[in-house]
């Protein structure tokens, strides 16, 4: 079971790399074993869809089932431990001010867009473009390694009978997520583009990137 809030200690201007990443874009960037990783909600509501990769092996992925499967538990917090797929913890949440982040709802695309909405929605932007963009910009990475991802920030409830649902975000300006990296890896996010659910109030806004030694 996890802790829903605890908060960080870590103060910002001590940090080793700070980025905004804009509505829309995608990031990638390596957090070394040891290091903690914090992605800060600037102005609330904000979906962040994130995967992790060993960045010494990139076979190793985050595992949304083996993560499930070890914490008994769709939804993370803090003292969750993210798994891969070989079963090994790629990264310990430590700090959390929202709680009750998504595993299960996964990265929006243009299929997804329109079977959810339209077929006219068919064409706006979506996670997996951001997703394949900058892992495609890294040597050895390609589409194989855009898995099932993390929705940080993302409100997805569910109820008895497994019925999953998009909720308006739980969110707010100035709540963050904080991991310690149990390995190397690469960190990749998508700052959610969606414009058709209320996850994010309807208005995609920026997310900042924050890692310490």
């Amino acid at each position: 079971m996890y802790t829903k809030y605890l908060e960080s200690s870590l103060k910002e201007e001590d940090a080793v790399y700070v980025e905004d990443v804009p509505a829309g874009e995608g990031w990638l960037h390596l957090i070394k074993k040891g290091q903690t990783f914090r992605i800060l909600d600037l102005e609330g509501n904000q979906a962040v869809d994130t995967l992790f990769i060993n960045a010494n092996n990139p076979e190793e992925r985050y595992s949304v089932q083996q993560t499930v499967q070890r914490q008994a538990n769709c939804l993370v917090g803090v003292g969750t431990v993210l798994y891969s797929n070989d079963d090994n913890p790629m990264l310990t949440i430590a700090a959390d001010l929202c709680g009750d982040h998504d595993t299960l709802g996964s990265a929006c695309s243009c299929e997804s867009n329109t079977c959810r909405y339209s077929l006219d929605k068919r064409y706006m932007h979506a996670c997996r473009d951001s997703f394949l963009k900058v892992l495609l910009a890294e040597p050895g990475l390609d589409k194989r390694d855009q898995v099932n991802n993390l929705n940080f920030f993302m409100y997805v409830p569910f109820d008895e009978k497994g019925n999953l649902n998009f909720a308006d975000g739980i969110s707010s300006p100035g709540k963050y997520v904080e991991m310690k990296a149990e390995m190397d890896v690469y960190a990749v996010v998508s700052n959610c583009p969606q414009l058709n659910n209320p996850c994010n109030a309807y208005n995609p806004t920026p997310i900042r990137m924050i890692i310490w030694d």
